[in-house]
């Protein structure tokens, strides 16, 4: 183990084959407050039928324009209920806009939640991608590829290091402070989403797995041999929505971000990813009744695949 790897990063990737996580909200409420109580029901039920990732989003401000408000919740707070809901699946951030947050702040929220569940958090991690949240942050927009790469510097930093000198955009640190507590390992697991305004060499280097949204096939593939060039063995993760529908000889229709289709033809799509390389794959299922929409997924195709 090389100190990257908590329970949650081999719960994802610790044996050979596709996995599979969720992200929230698992109500489909995008728009408005989803309810607490039913969210965790879900989280748990998700669980139960052998989902291995949560994934919480970091939307700091609802903008309209995008009319997503990304579950609403802090995703520190939101991570830290859903760990007392659940027992084994890992939790994970999806992401976590470093350029609009204090690199202390994230470092003591994520390994304050790692050390809560017992070392079942992953950090997905990006730029950001809503302009009007630099403004209101006061973060100058055409900096935050500088600002992502020295919040990753700065992470690293103070959970491997005991009274760490550091000198950051955000402060500095002389020696006197610590960062407590630290994670259950080394330091936390960084997937890096997109580009994140970087170049693939210095993701390879500094990330511990890629983070991709819905891919072409032909673009897919493309992807993965440039990844397997500079990341070595290093993950690849690739969210997908789904939309199964009741006849599982259907065939597919594109929707955002992923396919409507039978299960079928879902089976042999995530056979596909796994040849291909994909190691975790990130799921939004819709349906009306998310609760049996997660139940058939898992049956009918995670069981089957």
């Amino acid at each position: 183990m090389n100190g990257h790897e908590n329970r949650g990063y081999r719960r994802l990737f610790g044996e050979e084959g596709l996995t599979f996580g969720t992200a929230f909200p698992l109500t489909g409420v995008d728009e408005g407050v989803p309810s607490t109580e039913r969210e965790m029901r879900l989280a748990a039920h998700a669980e139960g039928v052998g989902f291995d990732a949560l994934w919480a989003r970091d939307v700091p401000t609802y903008w309209p324009k995008f009319r997503d408000a990304g579950g609403s919740y802090d995703p520190w707070t939101w991570l830290t209920l859903a760990a007392t809901h659940t027992g084994e699946v890992a939790l994970g951030t999806a992401s976590v806009v470093l350029p609009l947050r204090h690199p202390l702040h994230v470092a003591k929220s994520a390994a304050s939640i790692d050390r809560l569940s017992d070392g079942r958090l992953l950090l997905g991690i990006a730029s950001g991608d809503r302009p009007p949240e630099y403004d209101a942050f006061g973060v100058n927009e055409d900096e935050r590829d500088a600002l992502f790469r020295e919040s990753v510097r700065t992470l690293r930093t103070v959970w491997r290091e005991e009274f760490p000198e550091l000198e950051t955009r955000w402060g500095s640190l002389d020696g006197r402070l610590d960062l407590v507590p630290k994670p259950t390992d080394e330091t936390l697991p960084l997937l890096v989403t997109g580009r994140s305004r970087q170049s693939l060499e210095w993701i390879g280097e500094h990330g511990d797995g890629w983070l991709f949204y819905h891919l072409p096939r032909r673009t897919l593939e493309d992807y993965l041999d440039d990844w397997r060039g500079v990341g070595g063995g290093k993950p690849f993760v690739m969210a997908v929505g789904v939309d199964l529908v009741a006849d599982p000889g259907a065939d597919p229709e594109p929707i955002e971000q992923g396919f409507r289709a039978g299960s079928d033809w879902f089976v042999e799509y995530f056979r596909d990813l796994e040849r291909m390389g994909v190691d975790h794959v990130l799921v939004s299922v819709r349906g009306d009744d998310p609760e049996r929409a997660l139940a058939a997924f898992a049956e009918d195709v995670m069981d089957q695949v």
